[in-house]
């Protein structure tokens, strides 16, 4: 009798949680697993842009001393990049270097003498800290910054071309947006001052010498790709 009692409970006990059940709120399972995104990760990319600089010269030739007017070498500069971010939080610090194609030039006659400067290439190796408001991004950059660099002196008494590898400082800032994990756009400026030089000895201008200052401007805009097969991202349950 009592077995009867208890198979009689225990069957009640199911219909009714199976009615409990059918009766109840449909939750779909979980989706499983999709990405946060995060700007931490090795990337590469391109830029192009525009540049104008300032060339300062003085010299002197045969005991006479001369400084001339500053020119302006300008042109388009355009390249390609190699970096690594790190998130912390908002805080994105980071490594990269780039390298440019380079447009700038300019020719100016001063005096007697016509003087040309050209930078064919240009590049650097910076440090980047940006603040992230989810897939925006500002940053600074500053590090070291290197160029080559080609003057040229044309005049009556002769021609010269001096070639050199130029170091010097860089800084600047910028904004970068991901428009897709691994896709992301950037617009920034630069200002890089590449030192002081001297060119001599001079057929153009006799027993003389010439010192530069080159320094440069430029904005540019970029694309850049962020290898997540490499670092993977953070995850996240639904």
């Amino acid at each position: 009798m009592f077995r009867r009692l208890l198979l009689s409970a225990t069957a009640l006990v199911a219909v009714a949680g199976a009615t409990l059940a059918a009766d109840l709120p449909y939750q779909e399972a979980p989706s499983g697993y999709a990405p946060i995104f995060t700007w931490t990760g090795l990337y590469l990319g391109g830029q192009i842009g525009y540049a104008w600089g300032t060339d300062s010269f003085s010299g002197h030739s045969g005991g006479f001393a001369f400084s001339g007017p500053s020119f302006v070498p300008n042109g388009v500069v355009g390249g390609a990049h190699i970096g690594y971010n790190y998130q912390i939080n908002q805080f994105v610090v980071g490594l990269e270097g780039d390298i440019d194609g380079s447009g700038v030039s300019r020719s100016y006659g001063w005096g007697p003498v016509v003087y040309g400067t050209q930078i064919p290439v240009d590049g650097s190796i910076r440090g980047r800290v940006g603040f992230a408001l989810d897939r925006a991004m500002f940053y600074v950059a500053g590090g070291a910054a290197f160029a080559s660099v080609t003057n040229s002196y044309t005049s009556f008494f002769g021609y010269n071309s001096f070639a050199k590898s130029l170091a010097g400082w860089t800084i600047g800032g910028g904004l970068e947006y991901a428009i897709t994990n691994n896709w992301s756009i950037r617009a920034e400026y630069r200002y890089s001052d590449y030192g002081s030089f001297t060119d001599f000895p001079l057929l153009a201008v006799p027993n003389g010498a010439v010192s530069h200052h080159e320094t440069e401007n430029a904005i540019r805009a970029g694309f850049s790709y962020k290898f997540d097969s490499l670092f993977a991202p953070s995850t996240a349950k639904y």
